[in-house]
């Protein structure tokens, strides 16, 4: 039985295609919810008044 090198050549260029191509889309896939996680983010209220404010208005 003979190694068949083409057909082996040609299985290996496509599996290493699908993770270049699978890498790349999770790539942009965690940008984009890096984006999320940071925009969506919301200030919580003041709850304590700014002291130093308050002595310059006296």
């Amino acid at each position: 039985m003979e190694i068949n090198w083409v057909i082996i050549g040609i299985v290996v260029a496509v599996v290493i295609v699908l993770i270049v191509l699978t890498n790349k889309k999770n790539q942009k896939e965690k940008k984009k919810l890096t984006d999320l996680l940071n925009n969506d983010f919301k200030k919580p209220e003041e709850d304590e008044p700014d002291f130093e404010d308050n002595v310059s208005e006296r």
